[in-house]
């Protein structure tokens, strides 16, 4: 595979990001993505400081769209209030000059219904019921334990008597591994 033209080495450099074609075949200038790694780099700069000065908050999901659309999404141990987004927001948008970057910024936290991706994420809803999507299948249950590399579930299930006809309520627990979970959702009572 050509990465870029053959003569250009900042073609060469700024291929991957580009489709691996050259600025020369009729893609955007190399400057464009100059200016969007720098900001990228100075905005996730801004925000691991504004996590440190809130440690019971954590980072899920951040971006940087290419029409200078940022989105931060949080989580944080005690959950996560309209304070803590405005404080994070804060921290970006006011070190950053609109003159130089033009940009729109959202600051949100992780919904209720979003899938969990992180082991912290997993730790702070122990207790609760899980919908978890595995590569063998599917299971509902009460997250019993969760490490930084799998998680336990318990649940209740109805299986036929060993000896005898009708069936016996047992109780099921499943130790399960980050990598074999696809989707894990808590399930919200009302």
């Amino acid at each position: 595979m050509t990465y870029g033209c053959r003569y250009c080495i900042i073609c060469r450099i700024f291929a991957p990001l580009n489709g691996y074609r050259g600025i020369h075949e009729g893609t955007l200038s190399p400057l464009f993505y100059y200016w969007f790694l720098m900001l990228k780099e100075k905005v996730e700069s801004l925000l691991n400081k504004a996590l440190e000065e809130h440690p019971s908050l954590f980072l899920i999901d951040f971006t940087v769209g290419g029409d200078n659309t940022i989105k931060v999404v949080l989580d944080g141990d005690q959950g996560v209030n309209l304070q803590d987004c405005m404080d994070v927001s804060r921290a970006i948008e006011h070190n950053l000059d609109r003159e130089e970057e033009d940009f729109a910024l959202e600051v949100t936290s992780a919904g209720a219904t979003s899938p969990l991706k992180l082991p912290r994420q997993y730790m702070k809803n122990v207790g609760r019921k899980l919908k978890v999507r595995t590569t063998s299948g599917e299971l509902e249950g009460t997250l019993v334990q969760a490490s930084e590399n799998s998680i336990t579930l318990e649940w209740k299930a109805r299986e036929p008597k060993p000896v005898g006809k009708g069936k016996v309520t047992v109780q099921k627990k499943e130790e399960i591994a980050f990598s074999d979970i696809q989707e894990a959702k808590v399930i919200l009572k009302f």
